[in-house]
């Protein structure tokens, strides 16, 4: 039957792809990709040969209606990203919603994501959070940082590493020095690193150390109360 798959993939380690992905992956009749290159290379590692296209940010408005129909047409496909789970912090909305839409069965698998391991390792309540993804680079981003300020539910973000000082000092202008936070970088991958302090203390401790890799930055919310727990030293870092 015709159906879109929403697979996730691995953020880093490639063992982190499901048996259930890896055969919908095997059984579709061709894979959307975000970039073909990086997906080629988890298929060679799994394995599998299959007919891929691009759908990327810079197309997918212009082939959503042309997927769809093939879709509609009795062909299974699956969309997948570079890393993680499409829709989150990268394509995929605008081509489930048409296939919502157009009546088309929509079947998400769960799997990989960065900010679920990084919220529940930051400490910090997760019972109760706010995803943010990337806050926007120019306009708007202090009103929006301003916003999260009085936010009482844990707030997490996406942030590039050629960002992420000016963002932990935005976010200590905006909501105090004071406030703690967990920032985990690498996630899943060798080198992965959770820095946990104030909002001050991870500003100068990624001045002092130039970050590099894929950032999640786990911020407590207004109102949350927190401690500090004992941490592995070659995993965790206490500023």
């Amino acid at each position: 039957m015709s159906k879109l798959y929403i697979v996730p993939t691995p953020i880093g380690n490639l063992d982190d792809i499901t048996l259930r992905a890896i055969d919908t992956l095997r059984s579709v009749d061709f894979i959307l990709a975000e970039d073909t290159r990086t997906t080629s290379v988890l298929l060679k590692h799994l394995g599998i040969e299959k007919r891929m296209y691009s759908h990327h940010k810079f197309n997918e408005h212009a082939t959503v209606k042309m997927v769809s129909e093939s879709i509609a047409a009795g062909r299974t496909v699956a969309l997948v990203s570079d890393a993680g789970t499409p829709g989150i912090s990268d394509p995929g909305f605008l081509l489930v919603r048409t296939c919502v839409e157009a009546g088309i069965e929509v079947e998400t698998l769960p799997g990989a994501t960065a900010l679920i391991p990084a919220l529940v390792q930051s400490g910090f309540p997760c019972d109760r959070f706010c995803f943010e993804g990337f806050l926007p680079q120019k306009k708007g981003r202090a009103k929006r940082i301003a916003e999260l300020a009085d936010e009482e539910r844990t707030i997490v973000l996406y942030e590039s590493p050629f960002r992420v000082v000016k963002c932990l000092e935005q976010l200590a202008e905006a909501m105090g020095e004071e406030r703690p936070v967990a920032v985990v970088r690498e996630i899943t991958k060798k080198f992965e690193q959770t820095v946990r302090g104030t909002l001050r203390e991870a500003a100068e401790y990624f001045r002092t150390n130039p970050p590099r890799g894929e950032f999640v930055i786990v911020v407590a919310g207004k109102s949350a109360k927190h401690t500090r727990s004992e941490e592995p030293e070659s995993e965790q870092t206490e500023i």
